[in-house]
């Protein structure tokens, strides 16, 4: 059988493994729609070598160009963020890749949603802002959405059918990121070069720098919230410097459930397409001999403030988690910028929601059970938390001079 994929962000590192992981596929794959934001030349080279209806580029001005590369081809050109959302949910995709990095990929992710296909989730703030909507469309237009970060797909293949009610906790793993043996002082110092350069994983900038200040692990807690139907208070995180366990399910009666496997985002991405079978491709395999040991230690939440500000977001419910993520998207751009320390990220976070608590900001508008309603609270909210988020880096970058 057929089938008919879309990648939304095929240029970033998430696309750059489905794709790999697809031309592995023992069945036949035609490719609908790719889209990047401003890699033309790779957007072009990936279709000119699948031939997808369209290749969508986000940043307008690149039209020309992309247009050039495809020429002849028979790939139409598209070019704009309105494109990009036709390009998630109007070309006939049964599944779509939802890996743009970013509040940019929320749109997409729910015009895909709309149009039923199954949506392998990597865009965390697609859940973290607008959770409830996104999966009640899905579910109404006959899709899904099977995540693909490795902690919640490890938690999805984990909970047992029909057994939702004896879930004791869901246990996200973490590695602990760069600066897991730093001090606060020794952290202060932090420069980008160093934030970004993880120890497991190999991502884009932007999640390793999330992965320093344990903020990926702050949204995969909202995250996880919402796509298990779980309380905050049934949520842990635990570090585990190897990243073998990706995540774990304890039950009522004592027993754990945990999903093991080499740090390669490419297996969750084949359960994701495989779903409810399994894809077989030339997986690296576990050697637990070599591994030798796994270890575990509780996050240390003085150093990294982050994963509490998350609960605090998630008790609050409304905008909250929207604002929280919007906050650090604008924190951590200015600390890759060099105009803020490290420690000023969680900083920044923390004061845009205090700020946006005190002024009656966080309580979304509009009507949230729909996409579209929750598309525009989340859209607003978001705006706001990025005015407030640059005056607070502001203020936190001239404290430094």
């Amino acid at each position: 059988m057929t089938r008919r994929v879309t990648i939304l962000g095929s240029t970033g590192s998430v696309g750059v493994s489905a794709l790999d992981l697809l031309s592995q596929a023992e069945g036949p794959v035609e490719y609908a729609a790719l889209t990047a934001g401003r890699n033309v030349a790779l957007l072009a080279e990936q279709a000119l070598r699948l031939r997808p209806d369209v290749a969508v580029i986000a940043d307008e001005t690149l039209l020309g160009e992309l247009q050039q590369r495809l020429a002849g081809s028979g790939v139409r050109a598209a070019a704009g963020k309105a494109a990009v959302i036709d390009a998630a949910g109007g070309q006939g995709a049964d599944w779509v890749m939802a890996a743009i990095v970013g509040v940019a990929g929320l749109a997409p992710t729910l015009a895909a949603a709309r149009a039923g296909a199954v949506v392998a989730l990597a865009n965390k703030e697609s859940l973290v802002c607008a959770g409830p909507a996104l999966l009640a469309t899905a579910k109404a237009a006959g899709g899904m959405v099977i995540p693909v970060d490795s902690e919640h797909s490890a938690i999805f293949q984990c909970l047992q059918p029909g057994c939702a009610k004896q879930v004791a906790r869901l246990i996200l793993t973490a590695s602990g990121g760069p600066f897991r043996d730093w001090s606060r002082e020794q952290m202060a110092h932090a420069t980008p070069e160093q934030a970004v350069a993880h120890p497991n994983w190999s991502m884009g900038a932007k999640i390793s720098v999330d992965s320093a200040t344990l903020m990926n692990k702050s949204l995969e807690m909202i995250e996880a919230a919402y796509l298990f139907d779980a309380p905050e208070s049934k949520i842990d995180v635990l570090v585990h410097r190897q990243s073998v366990i990706h995540s774990m399910v304890e039950y009522a009666d004592g027993s754990t459930m945990a999903q093991l496997g080499p740090p390669d985002m490419r297996a969750p991405i084949a359960f994701a397409f495989a779903w409810p079978n399994r894809m077989s491709w030339p997986a690296p395999r576990l050697d637990l001999a070599a591994v030798g040991a796994l270890t575990f230690e509780a996050p240390d939440t003085e150093r990294f403030p982050a994963l509490n500000l998350a609960r605090q977001a998630l008790r609050a419910g409304g905008g909250a988690p929207a604002a929280f993520n919007a906050a650090n998207e604008t924190a951590v751009a200015r600390f890759l910028d060099r105009k803020i320390g490290f420690l000023d990220i969680v900083a920044a976070v923390a004061e845009t929601l205090e700020r946006m608590d005190a002024a009656g900001d966080l309580q979304a508008q509009g009507e949230q059970e729909t996409a579209d309603g929750a598309l525009e609270a989340a859209l607003a909210i978001d705006g706001r938390a990025r005015q407030v988020a640059i005056a607070a880096t502001d203020r936190l970058a001239a404290l430094r001079v």
